[in-house]
């Protein structure tokens, strides 16, 4: 099961948890409520091996049609350093960012309403959805390894939009999203 919390303001080591003291966790249902995130599990097991049927339904449920496969690492990714910081930087995407890890782990961190950090750590049968227009970053925990399928409905596009992008269509339909479903955001 997903593990999301709210995160100090540390400059420590981002691959560190950066939890608060005290902690203060956020339930799949805050999770979706406060930042639209949804959420599956599929069962992984130890070799990343996982049942197919399940993510197949997934996928055609919300109509996935390109697949492809990334693993992060100092030796699989080229320009490995170069994209971490890209990965890191606060961003959004016009299209839903689809990750379905099944080796390693790593952290999504995602806006929520008052403009604090969620972080959503991801291991092995998470499968996550972050809406169009969040800003979000994304990061290797202390591990430094991570396995993932990526998805997108039709072709993909790749391209960061770096905060600020308030006025981004999709930043405008997420926040619109959102406060329909009675979220006060910040821009």
């Amino acid at each position: 099961m997903v593990s999301a919390w709210y995160m100090d303001k540390s400059d420590a080591d981002q691959r560190e948890p950066h939890k608060t003291n005290p902690e203060r966790p956020v339930s799949l249902e805050e999770l979706k409520a406060k930042t639209g995130v949804e959420y599956f599990h599929i069962e992984t097991d130890a070799d990343g091996n996982f049942d197919e049927a399940t993510l197949l339904k997934i996928r055609n449920d919300r109509g996935y049609n390109y697949k492809d496969e990334i693993e992060i690492a100092r030796d699989t990714l080229p320009n490995y350093e170069e994209k971490l910081k890209i990965f890191f930087t606060e961003h959004l995407h016009s299209d839903e960012e689809i990750r379905f890890c099944t080796k390693g782990s790593g952290y999504f961190d995602v806006r929520e309403g008052k403009d604090e950090w969620i972080r959503i750590e991801l291991v092995p049968g998470d499968l996550i959805i972050l809406p169009a227009g969040i800003y979000h970053r994304f990061t290797l925990d202390a591990k430094n390894y991570i396995k993932a399928h990526r998805f997108f409905v039709g072709e993909p596009v790749w391209t960061p939009i770096n905060r600020p992008a308030d006025q981004h269509p999709a930043r405008q339909d997420y926040l619109s999203m959102m406060r329909r479903h009675g979220q006060k955001m910040e821009n």
